[in-house]
């Protein structure tokens, strides 16, 4: 069975531009599909904008392939795609890669220890990078031990608008 190999990325739905881009037709390709495919039907959202789920993509994918690869006419890649999906439920995917973790060697840090962003009397300079790190603290650079320490520095500030009542919802 042809079904198209992709890498789709680990999502559950995708706006019509992200398929565009995976697919690799203009958005009124896709629209046409959908009016020819019964088999190709997106969500919409409230605001009437269509949500594709990783099916839909993989649908796309197998009807532009049958489309200009195989040259099949609209017709012959309906039936085409009909059977296949009987003979069928899922379509191939090619996941990306797995990396397998490094064994790391990690420093156990008891909860108690490790301050925490609801504690009252938290703030930005009680927080040591190095002890909440607890994968290869080694391994944090200067610009990422200070881009960690900017993070923590937000998170109070939100937990202080949030306490406070300054942050609507």
């Amino acid at each position: 069975m042809g079904f198209p190999a992709a890498v789709i990325p680990e999502k559950i739905y995708f706006k019509i531009g992200e398929v565009c881009e995976l697919v690799g037709v203009q958005a009124h390709v896709l629209r046409y599909w959908e009016t020819e495919f019964s088999m190709l039907s997106p969500q919409k959202n409230r605001s009437g904008q269509r949500s594709y789920r990783r099916r839909d993509v993989e649908i796309a994918m197998r009807i532009k392939e049958l489309l200009y690869d195989e040259m099949f006419t609209i017709a012959g890649a309906k039936k085409k795609l009909q059977s296949e999906l009987r003979e069928t439920s899922k379509l191939k995917i090619v996941h990306p890669p797995e990396r397998t973790p490094e064994p790391v060697e990690r420093e156990s840090i008891r909860p108690a220890q490790a301050p925490g962003l609801f504690d009252e009397d938290l703030e930005i300079s009680d927080i040591d990078i190095d002890e909440v790190v607890t994968a290869r603290p080694a391994a944090i650079t200067g610009a990422r031990r200070e881009a960690l320490r900017s993070l923590a520095g937000h998170l109070i500030e939100l937990r202080d608008m949030l306490n406070n009542g300054r942050l609507d919802r």
